[in-house]
């Protein structure tokens, strides 16, 4: 089997559970690799998201490292299947691979929840609302790299939309709600289009209106991916040099920790509706 030149976060992310798993056992690689009837070489590349495995194998494994929690081998073993590429890997090599890891991310997540201070959601922007963000790169971006990202963060509209669809919560700032990217009428339209997808079943949009004041991770942008066992739970944080990667026990709790305390300070979904009915009103 050839390695993976460069594993997505999500093979890397099943990788490392199965190190903690051994981990927990205090097992050492060839240990693991003499009982599974391997040699170390193969333990370590699957550790490390370079190799697959097969579902007998991962069952294996988890018999072997005494995994109590037949939940999490569930979803372990849901995480080997479907080896049809998925529809973002159209867009490998064309735009940064980011953007790619994200949309495998949601695309399986069993619930998304975000916290937006300065942007609106990813998902729900509209066209001219992404193409007015993406021309204000510096430096610039080549036409051809903005129509494919904006391409690409459209579709990743379908998680929302799709037959069954993914449960959605965003927090979102008045002060992303407020900033007129593009443009009195691009504003307008974007504010109209969170207030349609509001609506639906699967979507909570609350605001965070500026009179809450201060509130865990205030500045930031997250997106916490949950997956059929919260231990496969992944955050994906917004900086300066890309995206940045969480997924240990102890940081998975305390974001969850930290959006249960923001979500605390924001309108309920009937007021949050008000709030961008009334914004966009002014617009």
């Amino acid at each position: 089997m050839a390695p993976r030149q460069t594993p997505t976060i999500r093979q890397r992310r099943f990788g490392q559970e199965l190190r903690r798993l051994r981990d927990a056992t205090g097992m050492s690689a060839p240990k693991a690799a003499q009982l599974l009837g391997t040699d170390r070489t193969t333990i370590s590349n699957v550790e490390a998201g370079r190799f697959s495995i097969s579902e007998e194998r991962l069952r294996r494994l988890a018999s072997i490292y005494e995994c109590p929690d037949p939940t999490l081998v569930d979803a372990l073993a849901a995480m080997i299947g479907g080896r049809k590429p998925g529809w973002w890997a159209e867009y490998r090599g064309k735009i940064p691979p980011d953007f790619l890891d994200l949309s495998e991310l949601e695309h399986h997540a069993s619930r998304l929840r975000t916290l937006q201070t300065a942007h609106i959601p990813g998902m729900f922007q509209t066209e001219d609302h992404a193409r007015a963000l993406f021309d204000m790169f510096i430096p610039a971006l080549p036409r051809l790299e903005i129509e494919l990202r904006i391409a690409h963060r459209l579709a990743r509209y379908n998680v929302i939309a799709a037959h069954p669809s993914v449960p959605y919560t965003g927090l979102i700032h008045e002060s992303a709600l407020r900033m007129q990217i593009g443009g009195r009428r691009v504003a307008k339209a974007q504010l109209n289009r969170l207030l349609e997808e509001s609506e639906r079943a699967n979507v909570r949009l609350l605001t965070i209106p500026f009179s809450a004041g201060g509130f865990p991770m205030a500045g930031d942008s997250v997106m916490y991916v949950a997956a059929d066992s919260h231990h496969l739970d992944t955050v994906q944080v917004d900086s300066p040099i890309g995206a940045v990667y969480f997924d240990s026990p102890t940081q998975l709790a305390n974001f969850r920790t930290r959006l249960d305390s923001v979500e605390q300070v924001t309108l309920n979904p009937s007021a949050s509706r008000d709030v961008i009915r009334d914004i966009a009103r002014d617009l």
